[in-house]
């Protein structure tokens, strides 16, 4: 087999391949075998035609159409591999010369990962925001975790903020009722925002056995886009009475004795998450620092391919009806146009930001082992609320371990970066983070904090 590599773009590749008849015996010898089962030869078992009869039965053409559709993607893996080709996305092949018993030659035209040449990462230099974990924080996770304590008492008063109210809800546009609108029986915090626009307006003032009428626009649904009449009526009027701060309280929702241990408990709690949040704002403003001193060249294909899949992923809770998806995104105020528009520019900078991390991760030789690699996997179920050994079931299915494990290799690429930045604080104090990040090896192993830290948003394209 011969082939060669043509440069079309810095971005696409044309692959010549040309393969001798004498290469693809095992093609021809897998082919017979195949149409051998299909075709029903008098005298012949199934499975058993020998090729000359299959041949003289139905003919040359199609045993040369199984052979070229089984080698081509074989070979063009080959060629691939011999040119040390950085493919991305799906090849297009075009059958050039066939000639039989001759020479099979096609051509290949695929994505291909750009030359991108790195700006300096050392010397880079950017300020966070300060972490100052202040009483009233503190007081208000206290509050936060006393409401999960807390109890529900009936109350002879008009509603507000905050009550907990008992509602029947129904709606109507232009007289149809909107079935997936109407309920009875519904818990509803005030204030809460859970529910549509201008219910909390209906209801704070309202007494039990009240009912209210308000018009909302629908977001979501067959009328989406367009106003509702909503009826809603108040069953019944609780609030949530706290426990007290105390040190009962803290034995009963804690491992601590004390209320104030309980407090400072939170407030170290509070401080980790702040550095956390620190962490998360050095990354990014790195990450665009990057982007900002590096050329990307975009390949066509992966973008398409990226933009595809986030328009599949925002249409798909609407039953992939555009109308639909049209009138709801004109009652966030928006148009189609613009949506589009924002798709487009999130993509480019997907693709920039994977192609840019991939380079680093080359340049540092950055690996992963199957640590890091269970270690994303166990975060992915998390988030998703499977079991791990779900997750990579579903995974596999979907072919997205090898995505996964180039997320894990870009995180850790992302990160070296970091490790090398000078991060100070608004206040002017240097920042210390490589509790988040790591020391300055490149195989230390990703801590869970680097996990959550360094997760890409951006997905993955097609490689």
């Amino acid at each position: 087999m011969k082939s060669t590599v043509e440069q079309l773009s810095p971005t696409r590749v044309k692959i010549n391949v040309e393969v001798p008849f004498d290469e693809l015996k095992p093609n021809f010898d897998a082919a017979y075998r195949k149409i051998a089962q299909q075709v029903r030869v008098p005298g012949f078992r199934p499975g058993k035609v020998p090729a000359r009869v299959l041949e003289s039965r139905i003919g040359r053409a199609p045993v040369l159409d199984e052979v070229v559709n089984e080698a081509i993607p074989a070979k063009y893996i080959e060629a691939v591999r011999a040119g040390e080709v950085r493919t991305l996305g799906q090849p297009e092949f075009e059958v050039t010369k066939l000639e039989d018993r001759e020479v099979l030659e096609f051509s290949a035209e695929v994505d291909v990962r750009p030359e991108i040449e790195l700006p300096d990462l050392a010397g880079i230099e950017i300020s966070v925001d300060d972490v100052e974990t202040t009483d009233e924080e503190v007081a208000e996770q206290l509050d936060e975790l006393r409401a999960r304590f807390g109890t529900l008492t009936g109350v002879e008063r008009p509603a507000q903020t905050g009550d907990f109210v008992s509602i029947d809800l129904s709606a109507s546009v232009e007289g149809k009722t909107v079935e997936e609108a109407s309920t009875t029986g519904l818990s509803y915090e005030i204030g809460s925002g859970q529910l549509v626009d201008g219910i909390d307006e209906a209801i704070v003032g309202a007494n039990a056995g009240e009912t209210k009428v308000f018009t909302t626009k629908l977001v979501a649904g067959e009328f989406a886009g367009q106003d509702a009449e909503v009826t809603v009526t108040v069953q019944s009027v609780k609030e949530r009475e706290l426990p007290e701060a105390d040190d009962e309280f803290a034995q009963l929702a804690s491992e601590f004795d004390t209320i104030d241990e309980l407090r400072e408990d939170l407030r170290t709690r509070l401080g980790r998450v702040k550095t956390m949040q620190q962490g998360v704002q050095a990354r990014d403003k790195v990450l665009e620092i990057l982007l900002e001193r590096t050329e990307v060249p975009l390949p066509e294909k992966v973008v398409e391919a990226e933009i595809e899949n986030r328009k599949h992923d925002a249409i798909h809770p609407f039953d992939h009806d555009e109308e639909q998806f049209a009138k709801a995104l004109e009652a966030e105020g928006r148009t189609l146009d613009e949506f589009n528009a924002e798709v487009k520019e999130e993509s480019e900078k997907a693709v920039r930001t994977q192609l840019l991390l991939d380079t680093i991760a080359d340049k540092e030789q950055t690996s992963v082992n199957d640590g890091e690699l269970t270690e994303r996997i166990i975060y992915q179920a998390q988030r998703f609320g499977v079991s791990p050994d779900e997750y990579v079931q579903r995974a596999q299915q979907s072919g997205q371990l090898t995505a996964i494990f180039a997320d894990v290799r870009r995180g850790k690429a992302l990160a070296s970066v970091v490790r090398g930045t000078t991060v100070k604080n608004e206040s002017g104090s240097e920042v210390d983070l490589s509790e988040l990040f790591g020391a300055d090896e490149p195989d230390t192993a990703a801590s869970e904090e680097e996990t959550q830290v360094t997760e890409e948003a951006a997905a993955t394209p097609a490689e």
